[in-house]
Parts: structure tokens; C-alpha cells; sequence
């Protein structure tokens, strides 16, 4: 195939990712009440499963004052327009998030004539592999990383003579933009999978610069985290290096 044929099947591959991404909006746009209350606004109060675990484990621990306090967090609008492409948008990105495994097998469609027979196996795999660790991801950045940050920015206060007044746009920028960084650093073990299946890394390469991926890996959680505080850059940091472990365990050791 020449270079502008190719060009021809990428926007093939783009047209039937933005087809299917615009079908799954639909229902996601007229089920608004579900996914507004029930999905993106749970974290805002006390029965979301996050503190409800906490407070279970605490009373576990037998450590009852280290159960979360009653939280509630109240939302306001000052734009006229914003509820409305607010909702537009939430929409887009969660069709996006729900149309990932199809996006990655049109990709893999469009890479994959390329490859070796061996390229083609390992890389197939990753991409799988990828389309589970980005829904993993999106899972830990809801449940986690987004509640915990949220609830500590919003009660924060630097005097009791300063009310915390949480805009929509604020609440909806920091949820969409941490659980879709999450879903996509959760990429980083099936990327090595991928460089190691073609013996770009290995294990012992990981291994000899743990130390130099931890630096860069925070220096990089300081670059994509919404709000460039502290707590959020360590509640998306750890699970980088985490992930970086992760990425040893899995990568070909060159010796064996």
C-alpha cells in the first residue's frame, strides 16, 4: 500500500471509532439522571462505596475514630450554558471510555498487516491486555484517586471564615480528567509487554533504573495531575510505580 492509501485506512479506522462513539452517547445523554446522580455525583456524599469501606475497615481495626467523618459536598453553577454542555460533554467522554476495547481492536486492525507472524501474537495480546488494564484504571481513578482527592481539596480550608463553594465545572474538569489519566496510565504495563515481546526492554533493564523511573515517573504525575497539589500528585504517583513493578513482573527476563 502507498503512503496516502494507508492515510485512506486510518481514517477508515477513525470514522468507525467516531460512529460507534456517537451511537453509545445516546443513551448515555438521555440517561441523565442515572449517571449524574447515581455514577458522577456519588463521591459528594457519605454512602459512596469508597467511605463506606473505610469506615468498615476502621471498626474492623477496632479504630473507630479513624472512620471518615460525614461528608457532603454541596455543587454550584454560575454559568447559564454550563449544565448543558457539561452534560454534552460528560456524555462524549463517557462513550469514549465504554467504546476503548473497540477503538484498540480497529487500531490493532490497522498495525496489525504490518507486523511479523511473532509481532502479530504478542502485539494482539498487549492490546487485549490494554483494553482491561484502561477499564482497571478508570475503576481505581472513581473509586479511589478521585474521592480521595476530593475529599480532601474540598474540605480543606485555610480558615473557618472561607466556605468551601464547589463549581460544576471544577467538580465535572477534576473527574474527567482524573479517571481518563488514570485509564491511561494504567497503559504503561501492556506497553512494556509490547516492548519487551520485540526486545526493546526486559527485566533486568527495568530493574537497573528503578530508581532513575521513580523520579521520572513523579515528575510526570506533577505534569499530568488537574489541580498540581501535593496530595494528588502522591494519589496518582504511587500507582505509577506501582505499575512500573508491575511492568518488571511481566517483561521477558533477557537471561532466560
Amino acid at each position: 500500500m502507498t503512503f496516502w492509501e494507508h492515510l485512506d485506512e486510518l481514517r477508515k479506522v477513525l470514522f468507525r471509532s467516531a460512529i460507534v462513539v456517537f451511537i453509545l452517547v445516546i443513551p448515555i445523554f438521555l440517561a441523565k439522571s442515572f449517571i449524574f446522580e447515581k455514577i458522577i455525583f456519588a463521591p459528594t456524599d457519605s454512602g459512596f462505596i469508597l467511605y463506606k469501606w473505610l469506615g468498615q475497615l476502621a471498626l474492623l481495626l477496632k479504630i473507630p475514630d479513624a472512620a471518615p467523618e460525614p461528608f457532603s459536598l454541596n455543587l454550584i453553577n454560575i454559568d447559564l450554558s454550563a449544565q448543558f454542555f457539561i452534560h454534552v460533554s460528560v456524555s462524549l467522554t463517557l462513550a469514549f471510555i465504554l467504546a476503548v476495547p473497540f477503538v484498540l481492536y480497529q487500531l490493532w486492525r490497522f498495525i496489525g498487516p504490518g507486523l511479523y507472524e511473532k509481532e502479530q501474537i504478542a502485539v494482539k495480546k498487549a492490546f487485549a491486555f490494554g483494553a482491561v488494564l484502561f477499564f482497571i484504571g478508570v475503576l481505581v481513578g472513581y473509586i479511589f484517586v478521585f474521592p480521595l482527592t476530593l475529599r480532601f481539596l474540598g474540605t480543606y480550608q485555610v480558615s473557618t471564615m472561607v466556605a468551601n463553594q464547589i463549581s460544576l465545572q471544577s467538580y465535572i474538569s477534576m473527574f474527567t480528567q482524573l479517571i481518563l489519566i488514570m485509564g491511561v496510565v494504567f497503559e504503561m504495563p501492556a506497553l512494556a509487554l509490547i516492548l519487551s515481546k520485540i526486545g526493546i526492554i526486559n527485566k533486568s533493564l527495568l530493574k537497573k533504573y528503578r530508581k532513575h523511573a521513580f523520579t521520572i515517573l513523579m515528575i510526570a504525575a506533577a505534569i499530568i495531575t488537574p489541580s498540581g497539589d501535593a496530595f494528588t500528585l502522591f494519589i496518582v504517583g504511587m500507582p505509577l510505580y506501582l505499575l512500573y513493578e508491575f511492568s518488571i513482573l511481566i517483561c521477558r527476563d533477557i537471561d532466560k
